[in-house]
């Protein structure tokens, strides 16, 4: 059997630059991987089936099913495999979670099938999956740009602690489709805050939190009815600096001491309020 950790992501900097002549949009993002992780495990058999302790996960139309038929498709292979999936990251909270399993199950396979395809010939597959996808076979800092494609790894974020808000809001179909669609031409960057964060990574110098941005929270308030008012609800407990996760709704905080980031999680279990308390991680989890 082998087993691997999907790891959730926040983005640091999310820069929507314009609408591309395929239909797409062009960004410019600063992603990272913490340690809220889902857990895939493969077993060889003769046909393909899945498992999942979250019934609520419909796994034939994730983009792990899908990895799986596009892996086998790519390389003609005949062999099948037992694919189980536990899930700790949110459903659908922006935090990237299918996307994730999807690059793991790529990896997985490959490895489990013998099917040897080069780290090239994987981001080829996983681009065809979805945007986020290609950067989860990295995983750690990186910078991603185009539709999601091109990955740049960076010097490594500096140690955070993540406390991680899912917001009890009403889920709606094609969510990142809607939020790309609600954006206005001003909602438009040219880059240049995802470079400035870039520039402060490789030089070494302090990250402050006025340089993380997410160009979807001009339009995620007004799409998701009562997240503005989780996000005042979460500035009261003591976060600062909140942002949005990706599409949303979740709503992170950063924070560099682990007793202020505990003290604010644990505000939030009291308030029953779905939360997470995690860490940045360095580099992406191995198979075992």
């Amino acid at each position: 059997m082998l087993s691997l950790l999907a790891p959730a992501k926040i983005n640091l900097t999310l820069e929507v630059l314009g609408e591309r002549p395929d239909g797409y949009h062009e960004i410019r993002s600063l992603m990272q991987t913490i340690d809220l992780c889902d857990r895939i495990r493969l077993r060889l058999g003769q046909n393909t089936r899945f498992v999942c302790d979250k019934p609520e996960l419909v796994v034939a139309k994730s983009l792990i099913s899908q990895a799986t038929v596009l892996l086998k498709q790519a390389t003609g292979c005949a062999k099948g495999a037992t694919i189980e999936i536990t899930k700790r990251i949110p459903l659908s909270s922006g935090l990237g979670g299918d996307s994730s399993c999807a690059a793991a199950t790529l990896q997985g396979l490959n490895k489990l099938w013998g099917l040897d395809l080069s780290p090239k010939e994987l981001l080829e597959l996983a681009i065809k999956l979805g945007s986020d996808v290609p950067f989860f076979l990295y995983g750690g800092t990186a910078l991603v740009e185009g539709r999601g494609e091109i990955i740049t790894k960076l010097p490594l974020l500096p140690h955070k602690w993540v406390v991680l808000m899912i917001p009890d809001v009403p889920k709606f179909p094609e969510k990142t489709k809607r939020l790309y669609a609600s954006l206005k031409t001003n909602h438009y960057t040219d880059g240049k805050i995802s470079q400035n964060f870039v520039r402060a990574l490789k030089g070494g110098s302090k990250i402050s939190p006025s340089m993380l941005f997410n160009t979807f929270e001009n339009v995620a308030f007004d799409q998701f009815p009562g997240l503005k008012t989780y996000k005042e609800h979460f500035i009261k407990l003591g976060a600062q600096n909140v942002h949005l996760a990706g599409s949303g709704p979740a709503l992170f905080s950063l924070i560099e001491d682990k007793a202020e980031a505990k003290r604010l999680y644990e505000s939030l279990q009291k308030q029953n309020v779905a939360c997470y308390l995690a860490t940045t991680l360095l580099h992406q989890p191995a198979p075992d």
